[in-house]
C-alpha cells in the first residue's frame, strides 16, 4: 500500500470525506461534522498509505486494527469503510443517525462492517486500542516461531481533545508505556476546540511531554493537514522498536467551511444549508449531496490491496500450520472464541471437586480454588488485578505475571510461557476497559479483580462490555459490610443492585464454594455476556446440596422444611444470597423449632434466574407463597420479586468488625425469623 503522491488525489480523497460528513449530518439534523472534516487529511495518511485491513473480510485475524476514539466524530469512519469498499453503501450513510441503521450516532462494533469498538464516551477508545495491541504483543509471544510469524498487526488510534481530558486515558496510556506496546499508534488531532469553544482556558496540558513520561514517542506538533507528512509520521512510528507513538498532529476543526472552520460551531451541530454551499465552493466541490465522482472511488478502493494482503498472510498461515499444526489449531481456536473441547469436562471437575470437598472458605478464596481448575486448562484465560491481587485472589499456579524486558520482549517462563497475570496498579477504570479491548482483539478471556465498591470507577466500561457483548470478568471481592474495619468508604451496599441493573451483564453472587464454581463456569461459557462475580471477605459455610446443576439457573430451592426436620409444605419463602444464605438456613431451622416451615432459595444470580422460563420460577417461588428476601446491601432490588418483607441495609456501613456489624445493622438469623413471623402473622 502506498499514499497517492498527486495533491490532486489526496485533495480529492480527503475532501470525499469532508463532503459525506457534512451532507450526513445535515440530513440527519444532528451529528459532529467537524472532527470528520477536521480530520480527512490524517485519515488520508493513514487509511490510503498504512493501513492493513481488507473490506472483504473485516475479521481476518491479522489485520491492523483501527479505532476512533473520539466516537462522536462517527461520520469519519462511516465515511472511510464506504470508500474504501466496506459492506456499507450510499443509503447506509443517507441514514445516518436513524433508527436501524448501520450508521449509529456513534460507531458500534457489530452493527457496522470494519468497525472495531464501539466508542462514544472519550477515553475509553484509546483505553480499547491499548488492551488491543497488548492481545497482539501476547499472541505474538505466544504463537510466533523462529521464521514464522502470524500474528504481526497495528493498532491505530485517532483521538482527541476530550480522550486525553479524560482520566481514563492517563490509566491506559500509561500502561501502554510501561509496557512497551510499540504498534500501538495514536494519531491526535490536536485542534484545541470542544463543544465549550477554545480549550485553552481549561486545558493547558503539554500532550508531548506529558506521553514522553509514559514512556511514548512523540513527534510532532505536525501539520495535520499535510498528508504526506503524516504518512512520513506514521512510517516512523512503525520502526519503534520499544515503545508506543503519539504523532500529534495540528488541525482545523470543519476544515473547509469559511466561516465554522476552527470554531466550536463546527463542533456539534450541522453546518446548515448555507454554509454547506459556501464549503462546497470553498473546496471546488462540484458534486450533489451523496454523489461520490468515480475517481474519488478508485483512489480510495482497498479491495485489492486487502485482498492480496490476507492472501500473503494465509500463505505464511498455510506454512505454519504445516509446521505446527497444533500451535496453528490452537491459535485458529482462540481467535474464533471457542472453548477447548475439554471444556464441559474441565468445568464439572472444578464444580465437582468443589460440592465433594465441601470446604469452608471465603467465596474470594473458592473463587481462586475454581480459578486453579480453569487456568490450568485454558491458556487462553488473561487475569490481572488492579493491585489488589492479594486480597481479590485473582493469581494462580498457571499464571505468572506478565514482564516485559528492555527489549520491549514479552517474558517467558522455563516452559516458554508467557504471563499472564497482569498488574495493573491502582487503575480501575484503565484495567475494565483494557480488557474490553483484549476481548475485542480475540485470542483471550480477560477477567480482572479490585472491591466491588470500586466498580463505581469501572462502571461506564462494565457498560461499554455489555453493550458489546463481549466475555469480560469482573472480579469484585469484599462485597458487603462483611469487609469490616475498612469501613463505609470500602464497604458495597448499593452496588449489587446497582450492577444488576445493567442490561446484558450477569451478576453472581454466590454462596459457597460450589455456587463460585457454577459462577467462573457460566461466565467462562457465556461468549456474548461480560460477567461479574461478587465475593466475600469473610470465611462462607457450604450449603449442602443434592444437585450442582440446578445452580446454573440462577436460583434454585436450596433446603426444603422436610431438610429441618418437617413434614408439614412450605409457609413462605427465604431468597437469599451471598454471606446471607447461612443465615437463611439458621432462620429456617430456628422457625421449624416453633412449627414453620420455610423454603430457602439461595438465588447466586438474579440476570440468569430472570432469564429462565415462567414454569421454573413458579417452580422456585411459587406464587400463593409470601416472600421475605435478605441481602447485607440495599433493599430496593428485592421488591422486584413481589417480596412481603426485605431484611437488608439502607444506609452506610461503619467501620468494626464484620460480625459486630451483621448484628448492629440486624442483618441476623434472629431478625429474619423475626421478620418471617411478623409477614405470616406468627
Amino acid at each position: 500500500m502506498a499514499l497517492p503522491t498527486s495533491p490532486d488525489t489526496l485533495g480529492l480523497m480527503a475532501n470525499a470525506i469532508r463532503a459525506l460528513a457534512m451532507d450526513a449530518v445535515q440530513q440527519a439534523n444532528s451529528g459532529h461534522p467537524g472532527a470528520p472534516m477536521g480530520m480527512a487529511d490524517i485519515a488520508v495518511a493513514l487509511w490510503g498509505g498504512h493501513l492493513k485491513h481488507n473490506p472483504a473480510n473485516p475479521h481476518w485475524p491479522d489485520r491492523d486494527r483501527f479505532v476512533l476514539s473520539n466516537g462522536h466524530g462517527s461520520m469519519l469512519i462511516y465515511a472511510l469503510l464506504h470508500l474504501a469498499g466496506y459492506d456499507l453503501p450510499m443509503s447506509e450513510l443517507r441514514n445516518f443517525r436513524q433508527l436501524h441503521s448501520k450508521t449509529p450516532g456513534h460507531p458500534e462494533v457489530g452493527i457496522t462492517p470494519g468497525v472495531e469498538t464501539t466508542t462514544g464516551p472519550l477515553g475509553q477508545g484509546i483505553t480499547n486500542a491499548v488492551g488491543m495491541a497488548l492481545a497482539e504483543k501476547l499472541l505474538a509471544a505466544e504463537f510466533n516461531r523462529d521464521g514464522h510469524t502470524v500474528v504481526d498487526h497495528h493498532t491505530y488510534a485517532f483521538l482527541g481533545d476530550g480522550c486525553l481530558m479524560e482520566g481514563i486515558s492517563h490509566e491506559a496510556c500509561a500502561l501502554a508505556g510501561a509496557w512497551k506496546l510499540n504498534k500501538l499508534i495514536a494519531l491526535y488531532d490536536d485542534n484545541g476546540i470542544s463543544i465549550d469553544g477554545q480549550v485553552q482556558p481549561w486545558y493547558i496540558d503539554n500532550a508531548g511531554q506529558r506521553f514522553e513520561s509514559y514512556g511514548w514517542n512523540v513527534i510532532g506538533p505536525i501539520d495535520g493537514h499535510d498528508a504526506k507528512a503524516v504518512s512520513a509520521a506514521i512510517a516512523q512510528a512503525k520502526t519503534s522498536e520499544t515503545k508506543p507513538t503519539l504523532v500529534i498532529c495540528k488541525t482545523a476543526i470543519g476544515k473547509g467551511s469559511p466561516n465554522r472552520a476552527g470554531t466550536s460551531k463546527a463542533h456539534g451541530e450541522p453546518l446548515g444549508a448555507e454554509e454547506i454551499k459556501l464549503t462546497r465552493e470553498a473546496l471546488g466541490w462540484t458534486h450533489e449531496p451523496f454523489v461520490m465522482p468515480e475517481a474519488a472511488y478508485a483512489a480510495w478502493d482497498a479491495k485489492a490491496a486487502g485482498e492480496a494482503a490476507e492472501s500473503e498472510w494465509a500463505g505464511r498461515f498455510a506454512a505454519y500450520k504445516a509446521a505446527f499444526p497444533e500451535l496453528a489449531a490452537e491459535f485458529a481456536r482462540r481467535m474464533a472464541g471457542d472453548l477447548p473441547a475439554s471444556f464441559a469436562d474441565v468445568a464439572t471437575e472444578a464444580v465437582g471437586s468443589a460440592h465433594d470437598k465441601a470446604e469452608t472458605v471465603a467465596s474470594r478464596k473458592a473463587s481462586q480454588i475454581a480459578l486453579e481448575h480453569f487456568t490450568a486448562k485454558l491458556p487462553e484465560m488473561l487475569g490481572g488485578s488492579a493491585d489488589l491481587t492479594g486480597s481479590n485472589l485473582t493469581n494462580t499456579k498457571s499464571t505468572a505475571a506478565l514482564r516485559v524486558d528492555a527489549a520491549g520482549a514479552v517474558v517467558k517462563g522455563e516452559t516458554g510461557s508467557i504471563g499472564r497475570h497482569i498488574n495493573y496498579g491502582v487503575r480501575e477504570f484503565g484495567m475494565a476497559a483494557i480488557m474490553n479491548g483484549v476481548a475485542l482483539h480475540g485470542g483471550y478471556i480477560p477477567y480482572g479483580g479490585t472491591f466491588l465498591t470500586f466498580s463505581d470507577y469501572s462502571r461506564n466500561a462494565i457498560r461499554m462490555a455489555a453493550l458489546m457483548k463481549l466475555r469480560v470478568i469482573h472480579v469484585f471481592t469484599h462485597d458487603s459490610i462483611g469487609l469490616g474495619e475498612d469501613g463505609p468508604t470500602h464497604q458495597s451496599v448499593e452496588h449489587a443492585a446497582s450492577l444488576r441493573l445493567i442490561p446484558g451483564l450477569d451478576v453472581w453472587r454466590p454462596a459457597d464454594t460450589t455456587e463460585t464454581a457454577v459462577a467462573w463456569s457460566m461466565a467462562l461459557a457465556n461468549r456474548a455476556r461480560p460477567s461479574a462475580l461478587l465475593l466475600s471477605r469473610q470465611n462462607l459455610p457450604y450449603a449442602p446440596k443434592a444437585d450442582a446443576d440446578v445452580i446454573t439457573r440462577g436460583a434454585y430451592v436450596l433446603a426444603e422444611p422436610s431438610e429441618v426436620g418437617l413434614k408439614k409444605k412450605a409457609q413462605a419463602v427465604i431468597i437469599a444470597t451471598g454471606s446471607e444464605v447461612q443465615l437463611a438456613l439458621h432462620a429456617q431451622a430456628a422457625l421449624a423449632q416453633a412449627k414453620i416451615a420455610v423454603r430457602v432459595v439461595s438465588m447466586p444470580s438474579t440476570s440468569v434466574f430472570d432469564r429462565q422460563d415462567v414454569k421454573y420460577k413458579k417452580d422456585v417461588l411459587p406464587a400463593k407463597l409470601p416472600r421475605v428476601a435478605i441481602e447485607a446491601g440495599v433493599t430496593d432490588f428485592w421488591w422486584k420479586y413481589g417480596c412481603a418483607a426485605v431484611v437488608g441495609i439502607d444506609t452506610y456501613g461503619e467501620s468494626a468488625p464484620a460480625p459486630v456489624l451483621f448484628k448492629h445493622f440486624h442483618l441476623t438469623a434472629d431478625n429474619l425469623v423475626a421478620t418471617v413471623r411478623k409477614v405470616l402473622g406468627k
